[in-house]
């Protein structure tokens, strides 16, 4: 334990917790005081201005990342016949119906994203309490729900981020690895905060976004000047 509060207090050093920092300011600090021995990946935490226990106040979305998440996304896709073909030419991982469900339901979810045709739903359907708690859940709006299936999986395989609001307003999402350049870093997150701010809800009032950081997967947390992101 001595040994792993070295490290933390190592990297927080040289960090004033109250300062508002550039976005690549901030970026540039995450990067350098990285000091894990994987790829760690760099997350933005997001507080909104919002109550999402009001219907009116959820903010869900997706994101498409210019420069990808650095992550490897395994895609499942609910689908029959020719469909299930199209996802099959696109990349999917895994493929199926009743038999899919099967699995899913007896616990073995060996995906990071799930897509379905429409006319899955009704099965898919009675997957909530397996993949709703895991964030799975297809849903139409993020387009996990939809007959365009090669585009569909050609967007999770390519860095397609969802994002959903928590309890206390905030959101979060890993937006790549700290082998991106600060640059890539920096694009990535920009594409992020302009999608939540079109998922504005109308129930939203006053400021929406109110306070943002940065950091690594064992890094220290990095306040963001909000100005620096939207310029």
């Amino acid at each position: 334990m001595a040994q792993h509060g070295k490290r933390i207090r190592a990297a927080r050093e040289g960090i004033d917790r109250v300062k508002l920092y550039s976005l690549t300011e901030a970026l540039t600090m995450v990067k350098d005081r990285s000091t894990a021995k994987f790829d760690e990946t760099i997350e933005v935490a997001m507080n909104l201005g919002v109550d999402p226990r009001h219907a009116d106040q959820m903010v869900r979305g997706v994101c498409n990342l210019p420069n990808g998440s650095g992550r490897t996304m395994r895609v499942a896709v609910f689908a029959r016949g020719p469909k299930a073909d199209e996802a099959k030419a696109a990349g999917a991982d895994v493929i199926g119906a009743e038999d899919l469900f099967e699995i899913v339901n007896g616990g073995t979810i060996d995906f990071d994203r799930c897509i379905a045709t429409p006319d899955m739903m009704p099965l898919v359907g009675r997957l909530g309490k397996v993949l709703g708690p895991r964030g799975m859940m297809p849903n139409p709006k993020v387009g996990t729900v939809t007959m365009d299936i090669t585009a569909a999986v050609a967007a999770a395989k390519g860095g397609a981020v969802e994002f959903r609001v928590e309890k206390a307003g905030i959101i979060h999402a890993g937006i790549g690895k700290v082998s991106f350049s600060a640059e890539k870093l920096a694009e990535n997150i920009r594409a992020f905060v302009d999608a939540v701010a079109k998922a504005k809800p109308t129930g939203a009032k006053g400021s929406y976004i109110q306070r943002l950081a940065v950091t690594s997967t064992m890094g220290p947390g990095v306040r963001v000047d909000l100005s620096s992101v939207n310029n």
